[in-house]
């Protein structure tokens, strides 16, 4: 792909996303399921959740599908993320290379809220009762990369959320594409170049809780005689969309020289339950000979987005190579929240 190819591809991109800037009323509050925009894998947290362009191992199952195809191992990754209020989030992934029709992945995220006590008018400080919740997500993904320039990729995914005996679920899909250039590649390969990307989240039904204490009996005529004291009804709530998500992306390396890289990578979303924002990050990634890669990671989150606490992300990690020419990887990340505080995510990946 030549650069003025790159040019009309950069233009074209940039007036889809125009298109859909700055759109009002910005809707906060009104999506289910808000566990699908926290970000899950350490590398894309540490960087400012700018990775959309910049994935290329199976964390891409959340960030953007298309990235599965540049996959060259079979790859197991596990998060763990303690979140806010002693909320507990994790990961896992599993990617499967098939150089014949692309790559395959399974997903699956958790969210556990812990145990509170049950309490109600008569008793304020609790019945003796406990209940949880939990919050998950299981995917299956594809991603292929068709030429040397461009991959797509897919994800499908079963959402479920429960509260005590309340439940609700839903069904989404999520669609991405990659293109690589030659666009301000320090050494005139495409690896090296600009990478524009582009991925939708979470587009499908909507979610509406059901169970067993919205069936209740009630006296329906209280003021009439008659027997209407025992009614059986049941309530019916409201159905809530998904966190509908647009990410539109590029990152480049602006220095490559010799076992040393610089990575920048920004992105900019467009949510369907909150005002635009833009993700920026970066990544120093040194490959030290016979031991493996280190990397530094830098990143800030949500820029120009309506009342954001997020801000600040840092991490960094280790690749050991192994027998093989298979690896380990240890990542770390830390992400400021404001007034909510810091959370940190852990992440372990085999790559075999």
């Amino acid at each position: 792909m030549d650069n003025k190819k790159t040019l009309i591809i950069l233009t074209i991109v940039f007036m889809s996303f125009i298109s859909v800037w700055g759109q009002k009323p910005y809707r906060q509050g009104t999506t289910s399921g808000n566990f699908l925009e926290i970000g899950y894998g350490s590398v894309g947290n540490s960087m400012g959740d700018a990775y959309v362009s910049a994935v290329k191992d199976v964390s891409a199952i959340y960030w953007n599908p298309a990235g599965l195809g540049y996959m060259e191992k079979n790859e197991f990754q596990f998060m763990a993320q303690p979140w806010l209020v002693d909320i507990s989030t994790s990961f896992m992934g599993l990617g499967f290379v098939t150089p014949n029709y692309g790559n395959f992945a399974l997903g699956l995220v958790y969210v556990g809220y812990g145990e509170e006590e049950v309490t109600n008018m008569e008793s304020q400080e609790g019945t003796g009762e406990t209940f949880n919740g939990s919050d998950l997500a299981v995917s299956i993904s594809y991603g292929n990369r068709i030429v040397q320039w461009f991959s797509f990729g897919a994800t499908m995914k079963y959402v479920k959320s429960k509260i005590w005996h309340e439940s609700a679920s839903a069904a989404a899909f999520d669609l991405g594409v990659i293109v690589n250039t030659s666009f301000l590649s320090p050494t005139g390969e495409k690896k090296d170049g600009l990478n524009i990307g582009m991925s939708i989240s979470n587009y499908g039904t909507k979610m509406q809780y059901d169970g067993i204490d919205l069936k209740q009996s009630v006296d329906i005529a209280p003021d009439e005689n008659g027997n209407y004291s025992h009614i059986p009804v049941r309530y019916e709530l409201q159905s809530w969309e998904l966190p509908l998500i647009f990410r539109l992306g590029v990152s480049f390396h602006p220095i490559v020289i010799n076992n040393h890289s610089v990575t920048i990578a920004i992105d900019a979303l467009h949510p369907n339950n909150n005002s635009e924002c833009v993700n920026i990050g970066s990544s120093y990634d040194c490959i030290i000979p016979t031991f493996g890669v280190l990397s530094l990671r830098l990143g800030y989150k949500a820029l120009f987005q309506n009342d954001s606490e997020y801000g600040l992300s840092f991490g960094a990690g280790a690749k050991i190579f192994t027998l093989g020419n298979n690896s380990v990887n240890i990542d770390y990340a830390y992400r400021d929240i404001g007034v909510l505080g810091g959370t940190h995510s852990y992440t372990f990946r085999i790559l075999f």
